[in-house]
């Protein structure tokens, strides 16, 4: 019997963008002191979420956890998919957290993948659902992934801290992705948003929309901005309210920004006395106003996709068939440049930056792994 050889990691750092690459790999890993010095230590509810969702839709992958949670030892199954599949994210992290390795997953899988997600669908941290259905989607377009496979259906909104979301994911199995020249960035010719509100006024939308517009209007006409307003029972179980923005210029890139306000739990509010000024939510005028800013901050920046998305670029750049990709990117991230590097320790890719002084952009190329499907090669 053939002995699994294992990569070595230490820490909790992207520990997510580990997971998906070793499963995407076929490699297994090793991690150990995750957050040891740390109370509590070992892997958090939302970690462990992850590793319970990847062994929902993957055959014989096996996952050991030790005691006290700070060594994860996991070697990758199958990637099965699978039809009317439920998980519960919990309230750890947002349901964003999770859709991004298992779409990617998903289209690896050896079946298409339908799964409801229950959760948070909109919080600070993590992108909103609707991040993904109006920006992530459009760029799984470019590399070959079918419209007509992709599906986000939002069933009810859950705000933090309790949640209450539920959303339909569903995700076609893709063969293999292709390659790409993306370096236009084009002009912005239109924008497009929704407001979100739960279990509060219906007039938070009104007023998000109506500063949101006050920004954009002095800049170009075709402004659209949609209002999702849930009462029960499809509110969730918190109060919260949002914005969700994205700009179309006339090369079919699409850039994202997301403001979320969320009501802090009873408990926390009373921890606070009579003399100290309890914390202030952002009117929903400002809310407006910052997402707008966000969003015109990513498209000054330049680059074909926003600064969240610059990891899933990367990836996908290294997943396609041994053919060269090349894109344009405004500053790098810390997420951008840590998926660079564990694309080239997992799937031997590396990346070739050229500087463009002129916009302040970068020009990446690369060879795709031309790492196959290979749960579809299994009968």
């Amino acid at each position: 019997m053939e002995k699994t050889s294992y990569m070595r990691f230490k820490g909790s750092r992207h520990f997510r963008q580990r997971l998906l690459l070793s499963t995407l790999s076929h490699r297994a890993i090793i991690v150990e002191e995750i957050r040891s010095n740390e109370t509590p230590p070992g892997l958090r509810s939302y970690e462990i979420s992850l590793l319970r969702l990847i062994e929902k839709i993957s055959d014989d992958c096996k996952v050991e956890i030790n005691e006290t949670g700070t060594k994860l030892k996991y070697k990758p199954g199958v990637l099965m998919g699978g039809r009317n599949l439920v998980h519960d994210c919990g309230l750890g992290r947002s349901i964003g957290y999770f859709l991004e390795p298992l779409v990617v997953l998903g289209l690896r899988g050896k079946k298409p993948l339908s799964i409801r997600l229950k959760g948070i669908t909109n919080d600070p941290k993590d992108p909103s659902v609707d991040t993904y259905r109006h920006t992530t989607f459009h760029i799984l377009e470019r590399f070959g992934v079918p419209k007509e496979g992709l599906q986000l259906k939002i069933e009810s909104r859950g705000s933090p801290p309790l949640g209450g979301g539920e959303i339909l994911l569903g995700v076609p199995s893709l063969p293999s992705f292709s390659a790409i020249t993306w370096i236009d960035e084009g002009r912005v010719k239109r924008i497009r948003g929704v407001t979100f509100t739960t279990k509060v006024s219906a007039d938070f939308d009104h007023r998000m929309m109506y500063a949101t517009r006050g920004v954009f209007n002095r800049l170009l006409p075709d402004v659209r901005i949609e209002k999702d307003h849930r009462s029960e029972p499809n509110a969730g179980r918190s109060k919260g309210y949002g914005l969700s923005l994205v700009a179309e210029t006339d090369s079919g890139c699409f850039i994202s920004a997301d403001v979320v306000i969320c009501y802090p739990k009873v408990d926390e509010m009373e921890t606070f006395d009579d003399s100290e000024e309890k914390p202030q939510l952002l009117p929903p005028e400002d809310v407006g106003i910052q997402a707008a800013s966000i969003l015109l901050g990513e498209i000054e920046q330049g680059g074909v996709v926003d600064s969240t998305h610059q990891g899933l670029l990367f990836l996908l750049c290294a997943l396609c068939p041994e053919d060269f990709s090349k894109v344009r990117v405004g500053k790098l991230t810390p997420y951008g440049i840590e998926t660079l590097r564990h694309v080239r320790d997992f799937l031997g890719v590396t990346f070739i930056f050229e500087p463009d002084p002129a916009t302040n952009t970068i020009i990446l190329k690369c060879r795709g792994s031309g790492l196959p499907n290979l749960s579809r090669r299994i009968s």
